[in-house]
């Protein structure tokens, strides 16, 4: 039996993900005891008042979100396994639970340049390194892509603050943004403040502000208003590898063991990044009918009766836009949500396409193939083993 003391902030969903991962490895090996002890806790009694309050429980891991001041390495001389939560700093003497930043940002960055956006901007908090790591490859895709000079950075937050932010100077940020601008939120909470502040000063989303947070902690993305669209993380995937590292340094007191790297999966769209950066009315019409009936099956036709222009004329003015066909972005979408079905529920091939409006699965099986270079069930498979 493992015994875990895991020091976290319980109000959010990364923690529980994490121990999702966690429960799925002793589900497999042998039962794990979990106390949680909130932050607040920690700093009452100190570290030193923590390892012997861990001692007496009988800990043999402790997870935590620690300070850069706290002597880490003490856990180890006290017989626990120490593992640090990324919170405002690594360690070197402890293994990190971290994550893949620089490939999450770089990733909001190509769904922004997708979509046609000419201004960005990030929206992070001070001296935490998930979050300048987060802005650093946000920044660096969109060098890359040519707009150094169109980007705009707001890390005034204070982590320890985590509820509060000054209104008054992040209105004025927000309203001094050239529009439409596309901004990256460090997190799902620093997302959900900046909509509650865009609503406040006025500012509209998604036309005039584009706004992506990270984690996909459904709660707060969908009580968002409007809601917010996220970056998945593979969190509980890191769960499972940190008990597994875990149980390898109780048994092996020399073996240090290494950082564990949360990887960004996918984006999960909501109405918070759903618009583009056209001031083309029609094209705009255009991509809203078919953001709104990607459950059906959609024709160029059925777009062209949406919108007062010659099926040309609607094509030529689309492709400027969007950079591909009307044909081709609708077949992309379509099987951006067939795979996101095959993500989300354990329904079948068949029973997928069908709730589409696909009668011939073996169409779309097809259409995925040319798309993915794999099978629906090969690249469901491959994705649920990641």
């Amino acid at each position: 039996m493992v015994r875990l003391l895991f020091i976290t902030d319980f109000t959010e969903s990364f923690a529980y993900a994490l121990l999702r991962g966690i429960i799925r490895y002793s589900n497999q090996t042998e039962q794990w005891v979990v106390c949680r002890m909130p932050p607040a806790y920690k700093r009452k009694l100190g570290l030193k008042g923590v390892i012997k309050w861990a001692k007496k429980w009988g800990a043999d891991v402790v997870i935590g979100q620690f300070e850069e001041t706290d002597k880490v390495e003490l856990f180890r001389r006290n017989g626990i396994v120490a593992l640090a939560q990324d919170y405002k700093s690594k360690f070197t003497s402890i293994p990190n639970i971290t994550g893949d930043y620089i490939k999450t940002g770089r990733m909001a960055a190509d769904l922004y340049l997708h979509k046609g956006f000419r201004n960005f901007a990030f929206f992070g908090y001070k001296d935490v390194c998930w979050s300048e790591e987060r802005c650093d490859g946000f920044r660096q895709r969109i060098e890359e892509a040519g707009f150094g000079d169109h980007f705009y950075l707001y890390d005034k937050q204070v982590i320890d603050n985590l509820w509060y932010y000054e209104a008054a100077e992040l209105r004025k940020w927000l309203l001094d943004l050239p529009k439409p601008v596309a901004v990256m939120a460090c997190d799902d909470n620093q997302g959900n403040a900046l909509i509650e502040a865009c609503n406040s000063a006025g500012v509209k989303i998604p036309s005039e502000l584009s706004v992506i947070g990270v984690d996909n902690d459904e709660v707060i993305c969908t009580l968002s208003h409007p809601t917010l669209s996220s970056i998945m993380v593979d969190i509980e995937q890191g769960g499972f590898e940190t008990a597994q590292m875990a149980v390898r340094m109780i048994r092996d007191p020399f073996f240090k063991g290494a950082d564990i790297t949360l990887q960004p999966k996918r984006l999960v769209h909501r109405v918070s990044t759903s618009a583009y950066a056209t001031s083309d009315k029609e094209v705009l019409a255009a991509l809203q009918y078919i953001r709104q009936n990607l459950d059906k099956k959609l024709s160029v036709s059925d777009v062209l009766e949406q919108v007062p222009l010659s099926r040309r004329l609607l094509e030529v003015r689309f492709k400027n836009v969007i950079g591909e066909s009307i044909y081709q972005y609708i077949s992309q979408q379509r099987i951006g949500r067939f795979s996101e079905l095959l993500l989300e529920t354990n329904d079948s091939i068949q029973e997928i396409a069908y709730k589409l409006g696909e009668d011939d699965a073996k169409s779309i099986c097809r259409r995925f193939k040319e798309l993915k270079g794999c099978t629906p069930s090969e690249w469901r498979n491959q994705k649920n083993a990641n």
